[in-house]
């Protein structure tokens, strides 16, 4: 009976002893808060690292996408202003004072088209002002806008050319706003600049200038309309040596046979004396006293 009991002891010990190894092998249960706290720590540290490096990698990016756009964009802020008591191209701050403004009038009669692919293969930039008695057919339009798309500024130079002080008020306005309707038609904007014909404005010119949003243009110096300079190689020679050439000269030409022809050699001559040309984009409207 001992025996059975002394048995019956050892047993349950035994199995005491099995339940408890089992018990210390299970890992305890840990608290739900514990176990989330402990699974959000490593996510929002990696999620932190990847923020981290696509952000770098963005404004990387942007960075570049800038630095793209700077070489590829042309500047927006204004250059430079024309002074109205000389009409020469003053620079604003630290512009480049040594340059020249290339302006043409009378466009496009017979020469303008080709002056243009002139200018355009010499990478120069120039006004051509606009008369609206050039471009009353659908042939001379054409001409208009071939000189647009090749990148020029199209000015107003009024639709008849008449000396405007000798006309009546409502005569000068229509001069200059109906031709600006034209132009509009056909490139798709209006004209930045005004030349007045023969240079010489009145105050209704100056007011409807005010209106449209324009800006007066004359210029400082040109010769291709005096007889002693209506052929190539006289033109070119005063228009490079002449005591008006001086920083910011402002330059006018013509649609006529000799200037076309001496074109090629003004741009060549004033690039050697060290001038670069006025981009028109770059000239803002302001008064001057100087």
């Amino acid at each position: 009976m001992k025996r059975f009991m002394y048995l019956l002891v050892f047993m349950a010990l035994f199995i005491t002893a099995c339940n408890n190894e089992e018990t210390q092998g299970t890992p305890t249960p840990q608290p739900v808060e514990e176990d989330n706290n402990t699974t959000e720590e490593q996510p929002t540290d990696i999620g932190t690292d990847i923020d981290e490096e696509d952000s770098n990698k963005q404004e990387d990016e942007e960075e570049e996408t800038e630095e793209v756009d700077g070489e590829t964009e042309e500047p927006s802020e204004p250059q430079y202003y024309v002074n109205t008591v000389n009409w020469s191209i003053k620079p604003i701050d630290s512009a480049n004072e040594k340059v020249v403004l290339l302006t043409i009038d009378d466009a496009p009669d017979k020469y303008a088209v080709e002056m243009a692919h002139t200018l355009k293969e010499l990478d120069v930039p120039a006004i051509f002002f606009v008369n609206g008695h050039f471009i009353d057919t659908p042939e001379e339009q054409e001409k208009l806008k071939t000189i647009y798309e090749l990148g020029f500024h199209i000015g107003n130079h009024t639709y008849n050319h008449p000396l405007l002080r000798d006309l009546p008020e409502d005569k000068q306005r229509e001069e200059i706003v109906k031709l600006n309707q034209m132009i509009e038609e056909v490139i798709g904007e209006k004209p930045k600049f005004f030349r007045a014909p023969h240079g010489v404005n009145t105050d209704i010119s100056h007011q409807v200038i005010e209106e449209e949003g324009m800006i007066a243009m004359n210029w400082t110096y040109g010769y291709d309309w005096e007889k002693d300079y209506l052929e190539k190689d006289a033109l070119t020679k005063i228009m490079l040596e002449t005591p008006y050439l001086n920083d910011g000269a402002n330059l006018l030409m013509h649609d006529r046979s000799w200037t076309n022809e001496a074109l090629k050699g003004i741009v060549e001559g004033l690039r050697e004396k060290g001038y670069e040309f006025v981009d028109p984009s770059l000239i803002t409207k302001r008064e001057a006293t100087e």
